[in-house]
């Protein structure tokens, strides 16, 4: 029988909070079957692998797929294709999701915990599209190589594809549709031949399938002024892989916390897709039990609205969260003293 919802707890605080998401699923849909697999640096120490082939068999079987987070010092001098990342890397491309959904809420209680002031970021609802699966990231040739008479060079290589980039800006246009009709497509087609195709091809999308959506061109530095001097002018933006990767994270400051912003990374229709909290294994607090849940319970919410066909339990979440946060709840990274078990509880009070 299939899985609905695979868990991969992963490294530091991956694995405290993916409890949390345990007990929130077991309660709000406790028809759920659940199964868990080590990943990441967890994986490599007990497997020999980040990313072993039954973990991502049984990744692609499942309905959804949940991680924690990977990394850490423990495992820096691994060799690059046995670090925690590189089995995040290759379970995305294994599942085959190329979308990754980015959401940036403010929510109402947490207006005073962002670092700008409350009227620019009061009521912020905005989504960045997030190419996953080419750029940078992935690109021919990489390394680092010794240069002749001394010295080393790295490399990497930024490609795109049309059809790549068509792709990912159909999800955006799509997403734009149900929302306020606006996308800024961002790039760097000033002084990057990507940036330059990528535009192009957003715009000839856009005028040929969704010329009834509002489109803007906004190179990807300026996004980022824009982001932090007026961010509620953005509907959905759509960026590729490494300008994804640092807008959103500027994206998430404004909510208050990372520990706020949950994520989904999308394929084709009918594949599963893949969820995370786009904060990272935070060695520096695993084991205190003060790691903020609400991005993996939230990550958990997406999987129930795009995975799991459950969109009405979905909205229960959203809201249980926001009860929980309007009655005071905040671990210490919202400027609160509760723990994670405890942040956890509070939401679990409102179900």
């Amino acid at each position: 029988m299939m899985t609905d919802l695979l868990l991969l707890p992963g490294d530091g605080i991956g694995p405290e909070v993916t409890a949390q998401v345990r007990r929130v699923a077991t309660k709000i849909a406790p028809e759920l079957t659940i199964e868990e697999r080590p990943f990441g640096g967890a994986s490599f120490d007990q497997l020999g692998a980040p990313l072993t082939d039954e973990t991502l068999a049984a990744a692609k079987a499942a309905k959804a797929v949940l991680m924690g987070a990977v990394g850490g010092p423990k495992w820096k001098d691994a060799p690059r294709d046995k670090r925690p990342e590189a089995g995040l890397l290759g379970l995305r491309t294994g599942m085959g999701v190329f979308a990754n959904l980015r959401p940036a809420i403010c929510f109402g209680p947490l207006a005073n915990a962002s670092s700008l002031k409350r009227e620019l970021v009061e009521g912020l609802d905005f989504m960045i599209v997030r190419e996953l699966t080419g750029g940078v990231y992935f690109g021919q040739p990489r390394g680092i190589e010794a240069l002749p008479g001394g010295g080393r060079r790295g490399v990497d290589t930024q490609v795109y594809t049309t059809f790549e980039i068509e792709r990912i800006a159909r999800v955006a246009f799509e997403l734009a549709r149900g929302r306020r009709n606006k996308v800024a497509s961002a790039e760097k087609s000033n002084v990057m031949e990507t940036g330059l195709l990528w535009r192009q091809v957003v715009t000839d999308l856009h005028a040929r399938d969704y010329a009834d959506v509002e489109l803007e061109h906004i190179l990807a530095d300026n996004a980022a002024m824009q982001i932090v001097k007026n961010p509620k002018q953005f509907d959905v933006m759509v960026t590729d892989n490494l300008f994804g990767d640092i807008l959103s994270d500027a994206a998430a400051q404004l909510t208050g916390s990372l520990g706020m912003l949950p994520s989904a990374a999308l394929g084709a229709p009918g594949t599963p897709g893949l969820y995370e909290p786009i904060h990272g294994s935070a060695p520096d607090i695993a084991g205190k039990g003060i790691a903020n849940p609400l991005a993996a319970i939230l990550s958990f919410e997406m999987a129930l609205r795009w995975s799991l066909e459950r969109p009405d339990l979905a909205d229960t979440l959203f809201a249980a969260v926001n009860r929980a946060l309007e009655g005071g709840a905040r671990t210490p990274d919202l400027g609160g003293n509760m723990t994670t078990v405890e942040m956890a509880d509070a939401v679990l009070a409102q179900l």
